[in-house]
């Protein structure tokens, strides 16, 4: 007997934790408030999201159904358990798609990968998951609330992977791995144009290219860096190197852009 007492008492501590007996012969009305006095109380954010699904459970079809799914996925969001929350708000997305405040289940999917952003010596998964994601906002919702906050977290992410980019760039300029520090320029330059980085990945450009004899490509990395950033030290730094090379010359005028779009 006391075997099994201990038994049941440690399942219920590792798979249901030390939250709250849910009361599931509540009344749906008396339930969600319940479970919205968990949220406000900005603590147990894990609790809330709990007592938000038996409201979805118990309460498939009520008025308070959807609402207190997207609860869910924002006090999980809160607690950090963004697992949790990304499959609550699928779950929502897929079920709810002309609900009121389907912009913001897309917006609060988003931060769950953004908010797991790690530092540009990591992998970068999350990062691209957050970055497809704020796109996805912007693009379906472009007049909603959120869509400038998902503007402006999207330039943050692409600025983190063009610096991941560039990372990796650097690592293969130092191995004269010069082809495939060019390849990884070539990426932001294209890809991440809007970021501060282009500027250096077009010096590092010039580099490589000098490096392997590639002198038109070099030339042509000069005069798009001097057209678009000619105040800019990785300017002054490009032009040196030409100069050093009696190349600085060729990299002005209209000729110059046109090898540019030529190459690249």
């Amino acid at each position: 007997m006391i075997y099994n007492r201990l038994f049941v008492l440690t399942f219920c501590f590792l798979f249901l934790g030390c939250s709250k007996k849910i009361d599931v012969d509540k009344p749906v009305d008396e339930l969600y408030a319940q479970a919205q006095a968990e949220l406000d109380k900005e603590g147990d954010y894990a609790e809330a999201a709990k007592l938000f699904e038996e409201v979805e459970r118990l309460y498939p079809y009520s008025v308070h159904a959807a609402t207190a799914q997207i609860k869910a996925g924002f006090a999980y969001y809160k607690a950090g358990r963004y697992d949790d929350a990304l499959d609550v708000l699928v779950k929502f997305i897929q079920f709810n798609p002309s609900h009121g405040e389907i912009d913001y289940a897309y917006f609060l999917k988003a931060l769950c990968y953004y908010d797991q952003i790690t530092d540009a010596e990591r992998d970068q998964e999350l990062t691209n998951k957050a970055l497809e994601s704020l796109e996805e906002v912007t693009r379906r919702f472009p007049e909603s609330k959120y869509a400038r906050e998902a503007r402006f977290k999207a330039d943050l992410a692409r600025d983190r992977l063009a610096e991941k980019e560039m990372q990796i760039g650097r690592h293969y300029l130092r191995d004269k791995l010069y082809q495939a520090a060019l390849n990884r320029f070539t990426v932001v330059i294209k890809t991440y144009q809007t970021t501060a980085h282009v500027p250096e990945a077009l010096y590092r450009m010039i580099e490589a290219s000098l490096a392997i004899g590639l002198i038109e490509e070099a030339v042509a990395a000069a005069a798009y860096l001097g057209h678009n950033f000619p105040g800019n030290k990785w300017y002054d730094r490009g032009y040196k190197l030409l100069k050093d090379k009696k190349l600085a010359a060729r990299s002005k005028g209209p000729d110059a852009q046109k090898l540019w779009e030529k190459l690249f």
